[in-house]
């Protein structure tokens, strides 16, 4: 539970590096979001899901 909770920091951590740092960057890519498809976004976060949880299973075992 505790590397959930320092995973979960980390996350918040780079998310508000990169507002602060690319504020006018973060605004256009959330503007550009629109355009794509609900399905692909699914697609896209189950893709990424999958690979996190795999990343995850090989390095603690």
């Amino acid at each position: 539970m505790k590397e959930l909770i320092i995973a979960f920091g980390l996350f918040l951590f780079i998310e508000g590096i990169l507002y602060a740092i690319f504020p006018s960057k973060m605004k256009s890519m959330l503007k550009k979001l629109e355009l794509i498809s609900t399905s692909q976004l699914r697609t896209g976060g189950l893709i990424f899901a999958i690979l996190g949880f795999v990343i995850i299973y090989y390095f603690k075992n």
